[in-house]
């Protein structure tokens, strides 16, 4: 699970960008590709999305705007390269703006969303977007060493919903110096038989 990259930018297309890591190019869709120039040195938060045919690497400007694309991409019938579309055009504040002021309107003037997508990105996310910024118990994600932060990335990955697995940040924190890995099993343990302990 690929939390970040950091290099220098080898090329750019209309909606990609390769960065250099030590040798290693990496393709990265991306939604700011007008603020990118080549050779620049970049830190892009990327998301590692699987399906049977396909792999693909999603890139971001932030952690907030990482967090607001996997909360899109969590509504029925909305994908990532609609999601990327709509950070592309409209941008994180418009996008939060218009979900926690259930303005439809606004949503269905955003690439790839209809009247159906648009309430029903209002119906799962208003409320949640900015709440999502302010816990009250849980530790923020940032708190977490990166093994665990991995971990619940890959869980994420593999279709588990934020809401699902937000309860195993506690139990990986109380086993300290785990591998990613290691915590993604005791994770999937877990979530595959709710009465296991430890």
């Amino acid at each position: 699970m690929i939390a970040f990259i950091s290099g220098t930018v080898a090329s750019y297309g209309v909606d990609n960008v390769v960065v250099d890591q030590n040798g290693v190019g990496w393709q990265i869709s991306y939604p700011h590709v007008e603020n990118i120039k080549l050779n620049q040195q970049v830190k892009i938060h990327t998301y590692m999305h699987i399906t049977e045919n396909d792999i693909a690497l999603y890139g971001f400007e932030s952690i907030e705007e990482k967090r607001l694309f996997l909360n899109l991409i969590s509504v029925k019938g909305l994908g990532p390269k609609t999601a990327m579309n709509m950070l592309a055009k409209a941008g994180y504040e418009k996008i939060v703006a218009a979900v926690e002021q259930g303005d439809v309107a606004a949503l269905k003037k955003m690439p790839g969303i209809g009247a159906k997508s648009a309430s029903q990105i209002v119906l799962d996310l208003k409320g949640k977007l900015v709440h999502s910024e302010a816990k009250e118990k849980a530790p923020a994600p940032a708190a977490y060493p990166q093994e665990i932060t991995d971990a619940m990335e890959g869980l994420k990955n593999l279709g588990y919903k934020a809401s699902e697995i937000s309860f195993l940040g506690n139990i990986f924190m109380e086993k300290p110096g785990l591998s990613s890995s290691e915590y993604l099993k005791i994770g999937l343990k877990h979530l595959l038989n709710p009465h296991v302990g430890g």
